[in-house]
């Protein structure tokens, strides 16, 4: 599948993406009514401790929305997916109580498609290597 978000729409959108998860325990409920700066401190920091990556990850990437662009973008994006991933498998991970896990497991899932359907994303975009470009030869 090709990529089809734009990097512009994904640095503005991971502001938002970044701030609703350092918001996230005290934002959302559990199907018991609990919040989630109440069952563990797994499920009150993880999203805290993501959402601040993220947040920094952003400010300092190669995208039209950061003000400082010396992070690379392809590494912005795998990173997306390894704290995906971390934040969706986490509710199993800690054993979180109350059934409150849905929104790690959304956050998680998103970030997750945002790196691999963002464009210039190194899961879906192809580098053109051609052989004579940025290799050494020999002579000899």
């Amino acid at each position: 599948m090709k990529p089809f978000i734009s990097t512009a729409f994904y640095g503005f959108f991971k502001y938002i993406l970044a701030l609703t998860l350092i918001a996230t325990p005290w934002i959302f409920k559990g199907f018991d009514g609990t919040k989630l700066a109440d069952i563990s401190s797994a499920a009150l920091l993880i999203p805290i401790y993501i959402g601040w990556l993220q947040l920094i990850m952003n400010i300092f990437s190669d995208t039209e929305a950061s003000p400082i662009r010396q992070f690379p973008i392809k590494m912005n994006m795998v990173l997306d997916t390894v704290m995906g991933f971390i934040l969706f498998v986490s509710p199993w991970l800690y054993n979180f109580k109350a059934k409150a896990f849905l929104p790690e497991i959304f956050f998680g899932a998103l970030l997750i498609f945002l790196g691999v359907f963002t464009k210039r994303s190194p899961f879906t975009s192809k580098e053109n290597h051609s052989p004579s470009k940025g290799l050494l030869t020999s002579t000899d």
